[in-house]
C-alpha cells in the first residue's frame, strides 16, 4: 500500500495548491476467482484484479466528482481538473460536504478466515465434487447447470486532507450447484448454496444433500387454486421481497418522494412483531464495516421497533437536510447515495416447523423471482411469481409452482403474525429468517 498512499499524497497536495478547497480520496482495489464444473468437468476458469480511485472536492462551495484506474503524475492532473469541471456544473441545492471525520471508531469482532490458505487446485476439486455428489446422489437428476466456487478479497482506503485516514478489508466465498431433476414429464431446479469465510469448513455432501433434496422435493409441482391464502415466506423468499424494497428506508427517497415513509418516523407502520435491524457491527456479516463511504462512525440500530419507525437511513446529506444526525449509511456509487448495511428482521424464537404447526393450512413460499418487473419499489405493490408447498395440518405436502403472490409490501409488514429463528444471509448484506406475512392473494388454476 505504499505506493498508492504516496499517489494519494501527491493527489490531496496538487488538489489544494489549484484550489480545491476541501478534498477526498476513496481508493479500492480487489481480486476474485471463480470456478465453474458443469458434465464432470471445469466449465470455466476466472482469475481478476482490479483497483479504482474517486476524488471529491469541494470548489466554491460546490462538490465536484473524478474517478480514474490510472495512478500516475498524469492522472493526478487530470482528476484535479475534472472536479473543478464537476463542482461548475453542480447545481443541486443540497451539496454533500467533506466530513474531517469522527473522535472514535467501533472495532469490530474478529471472525475466522481462511480464505488465505485456500489454493485454485483445492477450489477447483471442490466444484467438482460438490458436482459429482449431486449427479450421483439420484438417477432423476440428470444434469446441472453448473456448481461454482467464487471467492472475492478487497480493501477500500478512505483519506481526506482534513486528516481523515481509515481503512478496511474483507474476504468472502460463495459456493453454488444448481441441479435439474427429471422424472417422466416432469422437470424441476434446484438451487443450495453457502457463503462466508471459511471454505476449508465447506462440506461438498451436506451441500450437495441440500440442493438435491430441494430438487427432488419440486418434482410433480403444480399451481393451486387462485385464492386467498395465508403464506410463510421462508427466508430465502422472504429475504428476496426485503431486499426488493429496502429503498424505501433510505431518507434519501423518502425526500425525494419515491418512498411513501416520508415523515413517519415515530409512527407504528409494522405488526408489533417487527423489529428490523440496520447492524454494521454485526459479527461476520458480509456489510460489517466500522465507517461508511463518507467516514462516518457506524452503529447498530433498529429502524423499525415493535412495529414503530424510530429512523430511517441516513447519509451526512439527508441528516442535514431532516435536522437529525447521520445513521451511517452512506454508500458512494458515482456520486453519494444511502443504503442499508446488514439489513434484516431481527429474528423471534420459533422454528419453521413451529410456524408450520401454528399456521396449520396455507403455503410455504420458498422461491420468488421477477422481482424486477413485478415490484414497484415506490408504491410497495408487487406481484411476483412463486413456488413452494402447500402447507395440510402443519405439514409440508405437494409442492406447487407457476402461482403469482400479490400483495403490497406496506401492508406485508402491518400484517406480519411471526417471525422465526432461522435468520440467514443468503451470500449479501440483506437477510431475513422465515416470515408469517398473513392472507395473500395467490394467482393459479
Amino acid at each position: 500500500m505504499t505506493a498508492i498512499n504516496t499517489f494519494i499524497d501527491q493527489l490531496l497536495d496538487t488538489a489544494r495548491r489549484c484550489g480545491v478547497e476541501t478534498a477526498e480520496v476513496s481508493y479500492s482495489e480487489g481480486e476474485s476467482f471463480s470456478v465453474k464444473a458443469m458434465s464432470g468437468r471445469i466449465d470455466s476458469y476466472e482469475v481478476s484484479s482490479s483497483s479504482g480511485l474517486s476524488l471529491r472536492g469541494t470548489v466554491g462551495g460546490k462538490m465536484g466528482y473524478a474517478t480514474t484506474s490510472a495512478f500516475d503524475s498524469e492522472a493526478i492532473g487530470q482528476l484535479v481538473e475534472a472536479v473543478k469541471e464537476s463542482a461548475a456544473l453542480n447545481e443541486a441545492e443540497d451539496q454533500d460536504e467533506i466530513y474531517a471525520g469522527d473522535e472514535h471508531y467501533p472495532q469490530l469482532e474478529a471472525v475466522p478466515n481462511d480464505l488465505s490458505e485456500v489454493g485454485a487446485e483445492s477450489k477447483i476439486q471442490l466444484a467438482l465434487s460438490l458436482e459429482k455428489q449431486v449427479l450421483g446422489a439420484d438417477p432423476r437428476i440428470a444434469k446441472t447447470e453448473g456448481a461454482v466456487v467464487d471467492t472475492s478479497s478487497g480493501t477500500t482506503i478512505l483519506r481526506n486532507s482534513m486528516g481523515l485516514n481509515l481503512q478496511r478489508s474483507d474476504s468472502v466465498y460463495t459456493t453454488y450447484v444448481m441441479p435439474i431433476a427429471k422424472d417422466g414429464s416432469a422437470t424441476a431446479t434446484g438451487f443450495a448454496l453457502s457463503c462466508g469465510r471459511e471454505l476449508k469448513k465447506v462440506s461438498a455432501d451436506d451441500l450437495a444433500g441440500k440442493a438435491v433434496q430441494e430438487v427432488l422435493s419440486q418434482l410433480h409441482a403444480e399451481p393451486v387454486l387462485s385464492g386467498e391464502y395465508r403464506v410463510i415466506l421462508r427466508y430465502d423468499a422472504m429475504q428476496s421481497l426485503l431486499a426488493t424494497f429496502s429503498g424505501i428506508f433510505s431518507a434519501d427517497n423518502a425526500q425525494q418522494h419515491l418512498s411513501l415513509l416520508v415523515g413517519k418516523e415515530g409512527e407504528a407502520i409494522a405488526s408489533p412483531a417487527v423489529t428490523m435491524m440496520d447492524d454494521p457491527l454485526l459479527k461476520g456479516g458480509f456489510a460489517s464495516s466500522p465507517f461508511d463511504d463518507e467516514g462516518s462512525a457506524t452503529r447498530t440500530k433498529a429502524v423499525i421497533d415493535h412495529g414503530v419507525l424510530t429512523t430511517l437511513l441516513h447519509n451526512r446529506r439527508t441528516a442535514k437536510k431532516a435536522g437529525v444526525v447521520t445513521t451511517g449509511n452512506a454508500r458512494k456509487a458515482g456520486s453519494l447515495l444511502v443504503a442499508p448495511t446488514n439489513f434484516f428482521f431481527r429474528p423471534g424464537e420459533k422454528d419453521l416447523a413451529a410456524m408450520l404447526k401454528e399456521m396449520d393450512h396455507g403455503l410455504l413460499i420458498t422461491d420468488i423471482s421477477g422481482t424486477h418487473a413485478g415490484a414497484n419499489p415506490i408504491s410497495g405493490d408487487f406481484s411476483l411469481l412463486s413456488k413452494g408447498f402447500v402447507v395440510r395440518g402443519g405439514e409440508l405436502c405437494e409442492p406447487v409452482e407457476r402461482i403469482t403472490i400479490a400483495g403490497n409490501f406496506y401492508q406485508v409488514l402491518k400484517s406480519i403474525l411471526a417471525v422465526g429463528s432461522d435468520l440467514e444471509f443468503p451470500g449479501r448484506g440483506i437477510g431475513s429468517p422465515s416470515v408469517d406475512v398473513g392472507t395473500l392473494s395467490v394467482s393459479g388454476k
